[in-house]
């Protein structure tokens, strides 16, 4: 392609990390703390110790043959009589290794107060708030919870959170889920707010090489439902992996893969996206931190592996480690952004994150949009046609003359991007308009976008169903426990 593209490993090198892991599988194995999975594996030839399962290569290999190359992840429409007007569907994700889409991260404890600048434990208000927030800005493609309900029951926060979700954005959905009866919820609920398949589940194992019951429940409930699964590790260099980018990789491509396995011996053909994570671990801080330049060469490194493999792939962007929007955030985020980018994973997550992941904001989802918009516009395939060329155009100016009043620049100059916030002006322009600052840019944006009407809601009676879910599944024994 005739793009900018970061690449840490060529194919050579994607292959030989391919043979390391396929040895750590079949070798070491992986830890696997659930009953019907270590069945699906046994009897497709994988060897059992108790609950460590070794995992042969052939099986690898069928596995990513049946994985599909690509889906859609649908949005939802516009429900009649919500009292807005209706307007175009938001386009579907088509998800594929070659193309890139943005969104928010989810599940932080803390998020920083709209009005009073203050750190506070985040609420349901907030999870619908952001989610509102992220309908209307143009980068954000799809839209996570990005906060941890304090105030929903622990039993059904998860159920609680994806009703807020559904509340305020049409856009496409990644939710984290309590347990694959969680999920079976969560398509039902989709479905009363206009689309089942509208969705996808994030899950984790445990590194080092672990996969414990609770993922691998919603890694089955997510295959047999048709539910598009994320998943995606976070070893640790030198903690949950030895301290080596490489070998860090190789532990989460292990770890991806033999559930890559599971999931298509459970339904060939399901949905899967190809988690990345490469984890930085601070030893003078004991943070596992999201800014650090090995994290995100690790991450890339990973991408590198995903698309060897024809899969599309979950990496991260506008990422930092500051504690609240300043210059620390502003510099680590711009970054992230343009390295996530650069990287063409498929799915770039945790736009807006602060803290390392602990806190979300309001005023970092607008800044990150529009670090978005500028590290799109990197992607811009950079055409060598006729038309780009130009040569009739450079001919009939000549040497010595002005494009400026051309037709050729009248058309073309519109496809540069524009900024939003960021300012451009000569000084004393800047200071005739009021001399703000980027933050005061965002904070006036944000507030803007908050206090304007919505640009889409459901409808009361729609709210109540999902509320009624919510609150029967609260009323449920709860699940079979699994060994």
């Amino acid at each position: 392609m005739s793009g900018a593209r970061l690449m840490v490993w060529d194919d050579d090198a994607c292959w030989r990390v391919h043979d390391a892991t396929l040895a750590v599988l079949e070798e070491t194995g992986v830890e696997v703390r659930e009953a019907r999975a270590r069945e699906l594996l046994a009897g497709a030839g994988a060897r059992l110790d108790g609950t460590r399962v070794r995992i042969p290569a052939a099986l690898v290999d069928q596995a990513l043959q049946t994985a599909p190359r690509r889906f859609s992840l649908k949005s939802r429409p516009e429900v009649p009589g919500s009292g807005h007007a209706r307007r175009g569907e938001p386009a579907p994700l088509e998800v594929a290794d070659g193309g890139t889409y943005f969104g928010t991260g989810s599940d932080c404890v803390y998020v920083c107060d709209p009005d009073s600048g203050e750190r506070r434990q985040a609420t349901t208000a907030d999870v619908e708030g952001m989610a509102a927030l992220c309908e209307q800005l143009p980068h954000i493609d799809f839209v996570m919870s990005m906060g941890l309900p304090s105030d929903a029951a622990a039993a059904t926060g998860d159920l609680a959170q994806f009703a807020a979700m559904l509340a305020g954005t049409r856009k496409p959905l990644l939710t984290t889920a309590h347990d694959g009866a969680s999920l079976r919820r969560m398509q039902a609920m989709a479905g009363l707010a206009g689309e089942a398949r509208s969705f996808g589940c994030y899950a984790m194992p445990n590194p080092p090489l672990v996969h414990s019951a609770e993922a691998l429940d919603k890694l089955l409930a997510c295959a047999e439902l048709g539910i598009p699964l994320i998943y995606a590790p976070a070893p640790a260099a030198g903690t949950t992996a030895p301290a080596s980018l490489a070998a860090t990789v190789v532990v989460g491509n292990a770890e991806t893969l033999s559930g890559l396995v599971v999931h298509q011996l459970a339904a060939p053909g399901a949905p899967f996206v190809y988690g990345v994570g490469c984890g930085a671990f601070d030893m003078r801080t004991a943070v596992d931190v999201y800014g650090a330049p090995e994290h995100f060469l690790g991450n890339a490194a990973a991408t590198d592996l995903a698309r060897l493999y024809g899969l599309p792939s979950f990496a991260y962007a506008a990422v930092a480690d500051a504690k609240l929007l300043d210059e620390q955030w502003a510099a680590e985020a711009a970054i992230t952004t343009v390295l996530g980018a650069l990287s063409r994973a498929t799915l770039l997550h945790d736009v807006g994150y602060l803290e390392s992941g602990l806190q979300s904001s309001y005023e970092t989802i607008v800044l990150g949009d529009e670090l978005v918009g500028y590290a799109r516009a990197l992607l811009a395939e950079v055409a060598v046609d006729a038309d780009a060329l130009a040569l009739d155009e450079i001919a009939a100016v000549g040497p010595g003359g002005s494009h400026l009043g051309r037709a050729y620049t009248r058309h073309h100059h519109r496809e540069s991007w524009r900024p939003g916030l960021f300012d451009r002006a000569a000084y004393d322009r800047w200071r005739a308009s009021g001399a703000t600052t980027l933050k005061e840019r965002v904070r006036r944006r944000t507030e803007e976008l908050r206090a304007g009407p919505r640009s889409y809601a459901l409808e009361d009676a729609v709210r109540d169903r999902l509320a009624a879910q919510v609150s029967a599944s609260g009323r449920d024994d709860g699940s079979e426990e699994r060994t």
